[in-house]
């Protein structure tokens, strides 16, 4: 992104923000924090996303302040030519109004002394609550030194607000820079996953021991080759037995000749993510079962692509899923029809639950699981109460978020079949997860991340190469 470009995109969602702020309101974002790892080092840092959305800036130990008159403050770390030797070069804040178009910036080592100031005579200040540990205590002292001031007139905002209520409805619905990023995330971790795929049934036919390690190694391989800084999440790599535990990291486990691999693995670029799960063949042929089931996954994925369009709900292409789903586990022989009834019981009694237990989308953007209400904003108010049948709780429902062009979420149906009493064993420790990356459309959704196959013959024929 050229200067011009980064200037006003990040200009232009502070003043979208601002706008929102209401009369004297003012909005404090922080960015992450440092984590060590252990006695001398840190995890690779990875900023805050609300604060990087709204300033494009990297570096740890800021904070943002808007006003909404549209003014922003940056504190950020001073220039320290010893520190920067260490840890590379700092933008200061001499330079970042000039780099980043922000009106004031100053040494993070006066935020104390500056912020009580920056509150006075303001009506509402605006916080992410819940996201940053010990930040309501550090405001409310800020707020205590406002309050000492107010017999010489000074006001003390009378409320706080939660600003994620207002960023997260802003980064729900991504503009074209951002969109382009996705894309590219997708393509880089597509081609990890072909690499993992193709390099399982390589060293397979080679006799070589393979183990998930292998496979992980090519993943972030690729991942670093295609540019992008680090996996956005920790990747599953899951041999036979372990494709069945859904958070399943990647391991030592053998991955043998006739058992299924599940990846689950993506990429972040610039600050989005990517995430896309694949189920192979470890070997690269499918046995009977393992195609039986796989097909009825890739069918559930189906109908789920087609619910997907603006206008509809978001828990569309669950319900959609479920549905192919509940047929399919019938026909299977995976629940017995004489004790689970018609497609519509297994539905309402939720007996596919024991082989499918999570929901077949979640939002994605900066964050793998990104921010944004999934309930309808108009309708938040209209409750119904139902209970369930599997824990016997009262679930509060309201209406599902109406998708959006723009909107990004994944669509990732799944099977896991464990050894139980009335389970097939041919189909036992099979367990299946397909996922992609959808873009809400006006017309569907365009699937960003389909440069890995999933049909079951492009992914023999693939392995085969």
């Amino acid at each position: 992104m050229d200067a011009s470009t980064h200037f006003r995109l990040y200009a232009e969602r502070r003043a979208r923000l601002a706008s929102q702020l209401g009369p004297g309101g003012i909005a404090i974002v922080p960015t992450a924090l440092e984590r060590p790892r252990n006695r001398d080092t840190d995890f690779i840092y990875r900023h805050d996303s609300y604060f990087y959305y709204l300033s494009g800036f990297a570096e740890p130990q800021a904070w943002l302040l808007i006003t909404a008159e549209g003014r922003t403050t940056l504190f950020c770390q001073p220039k320290d030519l010893e520190r920067e030797i260490w840890d590379g070069i700092r933008l200061g804040p001499e330079a970042a109004p000039a780099a980043l178009g922000v009106d004031e910036a100053f040494s993070v080592a006066e935020l104390d002394q500056r912020l009580p100031k920056l509150l006075e005579n303001r009506s509402v200040v605006w916080y992410p609550f819940a996201t940053h540990a010990g930040l309501e205590g550090r405001i409310d002292g800020w707020l205590q030194k406002v309050r000492a001031r107010v017999r010489y007139g000074a006001l003390c905002p009378e409320s706080q607000r939660d600003l994620c209520t207002l960023l997260d409805e802003m980064r729900l619905v991504k503009d074209a820079h951002e969109l382009d990023i996705m894309r590219r995330a997708s393509r880089i971790s597509a081609r990890a996953h072909i690499r993992a795929m193709q390099r399982s049934a390589a060293m397979l036919r080679a006799g070589q021991d393979v183990r998930e390690y292998h496979l992980d190694a090519e993943l972030l391989h690729e991942f670093r080759q295609g540019g992008s800084q680090y996996p956005a999440y920790g990747s599953i790599v899951a041999a036979g037995a372990n494709a069945c535990i859904l958070h399943y990291r990647a391991d030592a486990a053998p991955i043998r000749d006739g058992e299924l691999v599940l990846i689950d693995a993506g990429c972040e670029l610039d600050g989005y993510a990517s995430d896309i799960t694949r189920t192979f063949p470890a070997n690269g042929r499918f046995t009977g079962p393992q195609r039986a089931v796989y097909d009825l996954v890739l069918a559930s994925q189906d109908a789920a692509v087609a619910a997907t369009k603006a206008g509809a709900r978001f828990v569309g292409p669950h319900e959609a899923t479920v549905k192919v789903l509940a047929q399919g586990l019938l026909d299977l022989g995976l629940l017995d029809k004489n004790k689970a009834g018609t497609v519509d019981d297994v539905i309402a009694n939720r007996s596919y639950f024991a082989f499918y237990m999570h929901r077949t989308g979640h939002w994605l953007g900066m964050d793998v699981h990104d921010c944004g209400s999934y309930v309808e904003p108009s309708e938040v108010g209209q409750v119904s109460e139902r209970l369930d049948p599997l824990s016997g709780e009262t679930i509060k429902d309201r209406p599902s978020r109406i998708l959006r062009p723009g909107m990004v979420l994944t669509i990732e149906p799944g099977l896991y079949i464990r050894p139980a009493e009335g389970v097939p064993e041919r189909f036992w420790n099979i367990g299946i997860r397909i996922e992609d990356d959808a873009v809400v459309t006006d017309t569907g959704c365009e699937l960003i991340t389909r440069d890995v196959p999933v049909a079951p013959d492009a992914i023999e024929a693939l392995m085969r190469g």
